[in-house]
C-alpha cells in the first residue's frame, strides 16, 4: 500500500511540474498576442517590421515549448500508479543505494514523504541505464557504482 502511495504521490508531482510549465508557455503565448495587436506602424517602418518578425520568432519558439508538452502530457497518460514490474521501465520507482529515482518526465528532484526522488526520463542518460533492469543489478553511471535495491 505505501509503495502505491509513493508511486502515485510522484505522479501528481511530475503532472503539477508539468501543468505549471504549460502555465508559463501559455502566458508567454497570451502575452506575444497582445504585442502582436498592440503595435502600431511607425514611421520607423523597418524597425516595426523587424520588431514583428521578433516576436513571431518567439511565438514559434513558444509553440515549439507548447507541443513538447503535450508530447510530455501523453508520457504520463501512460503511467498506471498500480501497475508493478520487476524490471525498471516506464512509471518504475526505483530505490538504489545512491538514489531513488521514478522514471517518467524530467521533472527533477521530487519530495515525498518518504524521501527525495529524481524524476528522469526513460530517454535521459541514467535512464538508458536503468531500463530493463531488476533488484540486485549494479549500475555504474559516471563512475558512482550503486546497486538497485527496490522496483516499484
Amino acid at each position: 500500500m505505501e509503495n502505491l502511495k509513493i508511486k502515485a504521490q510522484l505522479l501528481e508531482l511530475c503532472k503539477a511540474s508539468l501543468e505549471t510549465r504549460l502555465k508559463s508557455v501559455l502566458a508567454v503565448i497570451n502575452d506575444l498576442k497582445q504585442s502582436l495587436q498592440s503595435e502600431t506602424k511607425s514611421s520607423a517602418g523597418d524597425k516595426h517590421e523587424t520588431g514583428r518578425a521578433m516576436v513571431q520568432l518567439e511565438r514559434e519558439k513558444a509553440g515549439h515549448q507548447l507541443a513538447e508538452i503535450e508530447k510530455t502530457k501523453q508520457v504520463l497518460s501512460k503511467i498506471n500508479p498500480e501497475s508493478f514490474s520487476k524490471n525498471v521501465g516506464l512509471g518504475s520507482v526505483v530505490f538504489t543505494t545512491k538514489s531513488n529515482y521514478f522514471i517518467s518526465i524530467s521533472a527533477g528532484e521530487l519530495k515525498v514523504e518518504s524521501g527525495i526522488f529524481y524524476a528522469i526520463s526513460a530517454s535521459t542518460p541514467i535512464g538508458q541505464l536503468l531500463l530493463g533492469k531488476s533488484v540486485g543489478d549494479k549500475v555504474v553511471f559516471r563512475e558512482m557504482k550503486f546497486k538497485i535495491i527496490e522496483v516499484i
